[in-house]
């Protein structure tokens, strides 16, 4: 099967493209950057979707979209641009082929818990970042269309350039400071499952729809945080502010932010991503794309 990936000079886009390529398709990566993905039996091309459609596409039978502006500190302006209106150019290129969205469970409210969350919960009509709310509007804009959704949360593993790394970055004076102290449960994914769930979902004619994609159970995050740094051979004591606390300081600092026209330390929805339960309803995903994860794992995380 012929299949494009855009994203793949990133992270989820680079492990789903070489993923697939291994598989025995025919793979065309776009990216942004020169260089940004290569494969023995794939090809790579430049294309920055916020400059609109491609002229001259290759001929696909499938798309995996996983190109976005991931920060919840930017302009709307500019993640709209990327984000809804990039999702739009990828559909103008290649229309009519199966499309497989990478979402993410941002889309869900923010300003409380996520527990046991399920796909046909209404989305708010506020969101804590315009990641977030433009994420949203990408969805929408494919309504109707023969497309698969997938909403990963916390997206871990090999190649991982945010999520754990920002863990590493955040241990100040041995110690790293999180709100609840991450005495909360989570619903983490693994690269290696959120590429299983591709693999399932690429299929032309499968089935439509919006689908919560994570491990297999749910963990407690202070656990998980705790055994990285582990493996890190990082030692550092994990200290918790209450949520509340945390969210009035990330407040006060995007505040200080917008009149400095700098960049906050912290952000309410970093906060709030860390500070509440992030669970996930699969039965979806389990029973439709007949997805079967496995567990939360770091092995291998020492030399990630």
């Amino acid at each position: 099967m012929r299949v494009a990936v855009t994203g793949a000079s990133g992270f989820v886009g680079g492990a789903v493209a070489t993923a697939l390529a291994n598989d025995g398709h025919r793979v065309v990566g776009y990216g942004r950057t020169p260089g940004g993905w290569a494969h023995p039996s794939g090809t790579y091309r430049v294309w920055d979707l916020a400059r609109g459609p491609l002229r001259k596409p290759e001929r696909v039978d499938a798309v995996v979209h996983c190109a976005a502006l991931a920060d919840d500190w930017v302009r709307f302006e500019d993640a709209l641009l990327v984000n809804r209106d990039g999702t739009r150019a990828v559909v103008r290129t290649f229309p009519g082929v199966r499309l497989v969205h990478l979402s993410t469970s941002s889309v869900y409210d923010a300003f409380g818990p996520s527990v046991q969350a399920r796909e046909d919960t209404r989305l708010p009509r506020r969101f804590l970042s315009t990641y977030s709310q433009t994420k949203a509007l990408a969805e929408a804009e494919l309504s109707g269309r023969d497309v698969a959704i997938l909403r990963p949360h916390a997206v871990y593993g090999p190649g991982d350039t945010t999520l754990l790394p920002r863990v590493l970055e955040a241990v100040r004076g041995g110690r790293l400071v999180l709100p609840a102290g991450g005495r909360v449960r989570h619903s983490l994914t693994h690269i290696d499952n959120l590429v299983d769930a591709v693999r399932l979902a690429v299929i032309p004619f499968g089935p439509r729809g919006i689908f919560n994609v994570t491990d297999a159970s749910p963990v407690v995050l202070s656990d998980v945080i705790g055994e990285f740094l582990r493996r890190r051979n990082v030692r550092a004591r994990i200290v918790g502010i209450p949520t509340p606390a945390a969210l009035r300081l990330a407040h006060g600092l995007e505040r200080a932010a917008k009149v400095t026209g700098g960049r906050p330390r912290l952000t309410r929805y970093a906060v709030s991503q860390l500070g509440f339960e992030r669970t996930y309803d699969l039965s979806a995903a389990r029973e439709r794309l007949r997805y079967d994860p496995r567990d939360t794992s770091l092995e291998g995380a020492e030399d990630w």
